[in-house]
């Protein structure tokens, strides 16, 4: 991968994109007003620009990703208003809860979750891709919005970059209140277009089956399944499902200390 910076960088800039080409073992290549793709027809690479306000990753084909809030932002103002969020409804996360989500992707459902646990509470977002992490990490420390709380709240969330499962079977019993998953999909929604180039930086190795027991012993309080409403992992695994009638997605709740069988089913 190539580093290098805005059209015009200032030289804290440049010394910026110097480091980051040490820490994710790229090459810092000078901009020298070169437009994007002429770099990538001489290097034929993907290119990670360094700028002023962001991080904007180019592919090769041509499509370009970067951190944002995405849904997060409007769900935070309704969330901030009183209003329910369906995935701290399944979640049932609460001020001071420990939630560890083990599928951060663009950090959208963590972001929500360290609204709902607060400045007591605590929100690990654990992505296998170490650039996909190293940009969320980034841009949640580092992106302003109009919503104080939502930028306090984003700035909270510990990042780490760590396959979910080997993660887990580090932890110890009850260690977190909360273990989210949220895979990728295997069918496909039209609507989540915008995060298409995700896809790309993502690992689609993750197998739910591998995690889940792990996880059930991590969580205190219970374990969250976000998934297409189609899928077969819900009845698999034994989740409740929560379902939405207009929604393409539901989520599916076991609790980590069931009172009886039936809270199971």
């Amino acid at each position: 991968m190539i580093i290098t910076t805005s059209y015009r960088p200032s030289e804290e800039t440049v010394f910026t994109a110097k480091n980051i080409s040490r820490t994710l073992n790229g090459r810092f290549s000078e901009r020298r007003k070169r437009p994007i793709y002429q770099i990538q027809q001489t290097e034929q690479d993907q290119v990670l620009v360094v700028g002023k306000e962001r991080f904007e990753l180019y592919f090769t084909d041509g499509e370009k990703f970067f951190f944002h809030p995405n849904s997060a932002m409007f769900r935070a103002k309704r969330f901030l208003k009183g209003e329910a969020d369906p995935f701290i409804d399944a979640a049932q996360i609460e001020p001071g809860d420990k939630v560890l989500d083990c599928t951060l992707g663009l950090g959208s459902d963590a972001i929500i979750a360290s609204l709902a646990a607060g400045d007591e509470g605590t929100v690990r977002g654990i992505e296998k891709s170490p650039l996909l992490a190293f940009l969320v990490k980034t841009g949640l420390q580092t992106w302003e919005t109009d919503l104080v709380p939502m930028n306090e709240a984003m700035k909270r969330i510990q990042v780490l970059s760590e396959d979910s499962f080997e993660y887990l079977n580090q932890l110890d019993d009850d260690s977190a209140d909360v273990v989210y998953f949220d895979p990728m999909f295997d069918e496909g929604i039209k609507q989540s277009d915008g995060i298409a180039p995700l896809r790309k930086l993502a690992h689609s190795d993750f197998t739910l089956s591998a995690s889940l027991k792990e996880a059930l012993r991590v969580a205190r309080k219970r374990v969250v399944l976000k998934d297409h409403w189609k899928s077969p992992r819900f009845e698999r695994y034994g989740f409740r499902v929560k379902k939405r009638k207009t929604a393409l997605f539901h989520y599916g709740v076991l609790e980590a200390k069931p009172n009886d069988e039936s809270s199971r089913c």
